[in-house]
């Protein structure tokens, strides 16, 4: 099934390849996993150094684990086991000074479960290792922030030219390294022979061709995505190749591409192209953006220059591109010239990885003042409570629910639960996630705390890190905490 995603408006850090790491010569790293043949491309988000003879409990997954085997356990296939259940990217094993070499039955261990063992020499410090990492990961974010902001500059030269959709997605598809499709309103057929006619009605693609199989799964993305009340974007993934859809406009056309390898900075610059052909293909009452511009000088209003909505006012505050956001909420109507970022969206926005959102109330052309200041309150609560979106309801959230049915769903989300993990959830929730402050209120060792929400992500399947399970859980607790009338502290 295909998974539902908000564009990223900019590159996540990339991770670093073990290749990157073995080759460099300062550290003399070398790949032990299997008959010591090169390290497969694996990715290294993080490095942790631990003499534990457990330290799976406190790994995140992604990471580089270093270690000189001071409490190495006998047996070694259940200490690299334990790893691998905890997402470990490698093991590194440092010679000296407790072992003169790698114990073999650590690297048989290690070839049988499929991790990577890097041996690290002698003169070589685990800190070493690690600020090689860090160097490395702030190589590759720079060179994915220069590839964006050349991506930009391209597409809006393709833009500009006498043909311009085909030109941008030719443009698209040639910096992704893959296929671009154009899905208009009320479109059916993705395939390539659909982009045979011409104008406005016509299935528009560019790139590399796609297996049947990938070409199957994007078409059934986009007119998933194109549906009324469809998700802001979705993605999926076939025949080898990474597939993602993005809406533009709130018309019905849909902007499809394909990648046989997804980077980081391929999100940011289809969010950009996204924003382009809006700007290209969508029909607004002024004709364009210039249009209205030109209405409102000459005397007009607002409510002229404007569709009759109804219309969302959005401040948003967050460390990514305006323009990406503004592609990712479907609209060309941002104002970025402050802290906050100020948007005017018809379609009602939802969550974005690396923002926060204060959203207004629907609101007609003639109501915008009520709702900018609607909007800013928003975002003021949704930057106290730490959550990624609060929109504006007259009653607040709980006159929105049915009673009833709040309590069914909390007692059915929380019935895995025993009452002390309950009572640690909640008193986590509480206090934003933080170990210590949970571990003193509940009187117990952080460990423990770390221990019973594991247990907790494990019992109910949900990632907790997600703040949309964070506030779902939360408001399900609270749920409870009414009924019983005797809050869980």
């Amino acid at each position: 099934m295909p998974a539902t995603s908000s564009a990223s408006a900019t590159p996540p850090t990339p991770g670093v390849e073990l290749a990157a790491l073995l080759a460099d010569r300062e550290l003399g790293l070398r790949a032990l996993t299997g008959a010591g043949e090169r390290a497969p491309a694996v990715a290294v988000h993080a490095v942790h150094a631990s003499e534990m003879a457990d330290p799976s409990p406190y790994l995140l997954g992604g990471e580089l684990l270093l270690t000189a085997g001071a409490q190495l356990e006998a047996d070694a296939d259940a200490y690299v086991a334990r790893l691998v259940a905890a997402g470990a990217a490698a093991l590194g094993f440092g010679v000296a000074p407790v072992y003169e070499e790698v114990p073999p039955e650590l690297a048989a261990a290690c070839a049988r479960h499929g991790l990577p063992l890097l041996e690290v020499p002698p003169r070589t410090p685990f800190t070493a290792v690690a600020r090689t990492v860090w160097r490395l990961m702030a190589e590759a974010r720079t060179r994915e922030l220069r590839r964006v902001t050349e991506a930009q500059q391209s597409l809006a030269a393709a833009a500009a030219r006498p043909d311009p959709v085909p030109a941008l997605l030719r443009r698209l598809a040639a910096t992704l390294g893959g296929h671009a499709t154009l899905l208009p309103a009320g479109g059916q057929d993705p395939g390539r022979d659909a982009g045979q006619g011409t104008g406005q009605a016509a299935t528009r693609h560019a790139g590399r061709d796609l297996p049947p199989e990938a070409a199957g799964a994007l078409a059934a993305l986009l007119t998933r995505v194109g549906a009324p009340g469809g998700p802001a974007t979705a993605t999926d993934a076939a025949a080898g190749w990474q597939l993602t859809a993005y809406p533009l406009g709130g018309e019905g056309q849909v902007l499809g591409v394909a990648v046989p390898d997804r980077t980081p900075g391929d999100h940011a610059i289809t969010a950009i192209a996204a924003v382009l052909l809006t700007l290209l293909t969508t029909h607004r009452p002024a004709g364009t953006e210039a249009g209205a511009l030109t209405r409102l000088l000459l005397g007009g209003s607002p409510a002229e220059a404007l569709g009759p909505g109804p219309w969302h006012v959005v401040h948003a505050r967050g460390t990514g591109d305006p323009q990406a956001l503004a592609a990712a909420l479907g609209t060309v109507l941002v104002d970025a010239r402050g802290e906050e970022v100020r948007l005017l969206a018809e379609r009602e926005p939802g969550p974005l990885p690396g923002w926060r959102l204060g959203v207004s109330a629907p609101a007609d052309p003639g109501a915008l003042a009520g709702a900018e200041a609607q909007a800013r309150r928003a975002l003021r609560r949704a930057e106290a409570a730490r959550a990624p979106l609060a929109r504006h309801t007259a009653g607040g959230l709980d006159a929105l629910l049915d009673p009833a049915e709040a309590l069914t769903h909390a007692r059915e989300l929380l019935a895995p639960l025993a009452p002390e993990q309950v009572r640690t959830l909640r008193s986590w929730l509480a206090h934003h996630g933080s170990w210590d402050r949970t571990a003193a209120a509940l009187g117990v060792h952080r460990n423990t705390v770390r221990q019973r929400v594991a247990r907790c992500t494990a019992l109910l399947g949900r990632d907790l890190d997600d703040p949309d399970t964070r506030m779902e859980l939360w408001f399900a607790l609270r749920t409870l905490d009414r009924q019983d009338n005797s809050p869980v502290t």
